[in-house]
């Protein structure tokens, strides 16, 4: 069991504004240093939106290209594109086929091109495609909720 898992004992119940961003803060460090490889249960950020819909996953050819968040994309980290959501956002997408779930830090826009056009509301990383178990089929349909948003308090 990682650190991560540890401290918060996988049911964590977060209440007040202040312990929520002490999280979001603990997660992008886990996130971005790869150490988030346990479930970390996380309450919805307040009015959070649902957002149903397709996602897919970055090709190989994205690898190493700064983001619109200015860090360089690696396939291996829980990261995602959304075209509208503030760069920072965690959000949890979860694959409405086999009900595994992911929390994802958005740090690029997308999804454009054929894939926004079928209904793709997000782009995750090959290692989020892979823990949502949708590598060989390319396109899934997610729940993407907010968990929070940069600058919360």
């Amino acid at each position: 069991m990682c650190h991560l898992a540890r401290v918060f004992h996988c049911n964590l119940q977060m209440t007040g504004w202040v312990g929520l961003t002490t999280l979001a803060v603990s997660l992008a460090t886990a996130l971005t240093t790869g150490a988030a490889a346990a479930t970390v249960r996380l309450q919805p950020h307040r009015n959070s939106p649902i957002q149903i819909g397709l996602a897919s996953y970055y090709g190989p050819g994205f690898e190493g290209e700064k983001t619109a968040s200015g860090v360089r994309f690696d396939a291996r980290q829980l990261v995602a594109a959304h075209r509208t959501l503030p760069l920072g956002s965690v959000v949890r997408v979860t694959n409405l086929r086999n009900g595994r779930t992911v929390v994802l830090r958005v740090i690029d826009r997308g999804p454009y091109g054929k894939n926004h056009r079928k209904g793709c509301i997000i782009d995750v990383s090959k290692g989020a495609a892979r823990k949502l178990r949708f590598i060989r089929a390319g396109l899934i349909r997610v729940r993407v909720r907010v968990l929070s948003l940069p600058g919360d308090r």
